[in-house]
């Protein structure tokens, strides 16, 4: 496995080794959306275990209606500052890296403090019901056309996170742009029924992304790593492929990388399967067409079949999410030829929060 734990880098920032912590909303944040002590010691475990990227659960932008979930962690004041340094220092520290996943739930938003009005590309009715593990019950609201102005408040309020992530002591930001939440949801086709230069063609579709990327890359400057974390399923639609396959592949990632993107961090139910029913895994997609490092997640526990992906060359790391709740200590085990232990989903009962015996 000499590709897992070989070095790599990411911009200009080095890892030790290719495996990264996966972002994954845990709801135990303060309720005004600060860092607790709970919170740094259950990352601090993978810190331990071997991981040589943190990446942390997505966290809200501004106080109106970016807060998707109930105890969410933000990034919007000098409190949420202050209270993120705290857990960057202990990365540090431990000999870790950690970029901050920064997101707008748009009509995803199902636990806000600060308004019971969601926001989307259109006024289209969410597939699904909220998440009960994250304290959601019933239907999604429907949510509200965003109006160009708000669109141009919202783009600014990622920049401004970015820059708060830095300060911070963060390493670098990705960019929530997956799983169903505002940016993908103006990707999506039958979320976005704008007759604006966002809606229409996959070109326009992708359109705020990019733009999201280019605010950021021109907020923080060349130097800081900015990378983006694209899907085709969402929370409330698993099943979700792209409605023009590679065409839309090669569209989407390029312009991402036009745009300032350092890496590209896809997700799938298995990574290593074709994105389209035939031919490349959307990881592989990823890098043809964006030509940037990137990071690729799903159904990747089994160490072998990690590293057998990176030496195809069809990604340059690999993230686990339930194979790491698991098995907090996931690297060390791979490296001293340990059993990996099975995803119980228990943990997630009767809350995702961080329990106890994760600590």
């Amino acid at each position: 496995m000499e590709q897992l734990f070989s070095p790599v880098q990411l911009g200009n920032l080095k890892l030790k080794n290719r495996i990264a912590l996966a972002p994954m909303t845990r709801v135990s944040a303060a309720e005004d959306g600060s860092v607790t002590e709970r919170m740094i010691r259950y990352y601090l475990r993978f810190v331990q275990g071997g991981f040589g990227l943190i990446i942390t659960e997505g966290t809200y932008i501004d106080e109106s209606r970016s807060q998707g979930y109930l105890y969410q962690p933000g990034l919007t004041s000098r409190e949420h500052i202050e209270s993120w340094r705290r857990l960057t220092e202990a990365v540090h520290h431990g000999g870790a890296r950690i970029f901050s996943q920064i997101m707008h739930a748009g009509a995803l938003s199902q636990g806000n403090r600060f308004t019971a009005v969601s926001v989307a590309p259109s006024a289209v009715q969410p597939k699904g019901e909220q998440l009960a593990m994250y304290r959601g019950a019933g239907a999604y609201r429907l949510p509200r056309e965003i109006t160009g102005a708000e669109i141009q408040e919202v783009i600014g309020s990622f920049a401004a996170a970015a820059v708060h992530a830095r300060e911070a002591g963060f390493d670098g930001v990705e960019i929530h742009g997956a799983n169903g939440y505002i940016l993908d949801e103006f990707l999506t086709d039958y979320t976005n029924r704008r007759t604006d230069e966002y809606g229409g063609s996959t070109e326009n579709r992708v359109r705020l992304s990019a733009e999201v990327v280019q605010r950021i890359r021109e907020a923080v400057g060349p130097e800081y790593p900015v990378g983006i974390r694209i899907s085709q399923a969402k929370v409330n639609d698993y099943e979700h492929k792209w409605q023009d396959g590679e065409s839309d592949a090669e569209i989407i990632f390029s312009r991402l990388a036009q745009a300032g993107a350092d890496f590209i961090h896809v997700t799938e139910y298995d990574a290593a399967l074709p994105a389209f029913g035939t031919g490349s895994s959307l990881a592989a997609l990823a890098k043809k067409y964006g030509r940037v490092p990137v990071i690729a997640n799903g159904n990747l526990e089994d160490p072998l079949k990690a590293d057998a992906l990176l030496a195809k060359g069809e990604a340059d790391l690999v993230s686990l999410g339930k194979g790491a709740l698991a098995n907090r200590d996931w690297p060390n085990r791979a490296l001293q030829g340990e059993p990996i232990r099975p995803f119980t989903p228990e943990i997630f009962q009767p809350y995702a929060d961080i329990k106890d015996e994760e600590l």
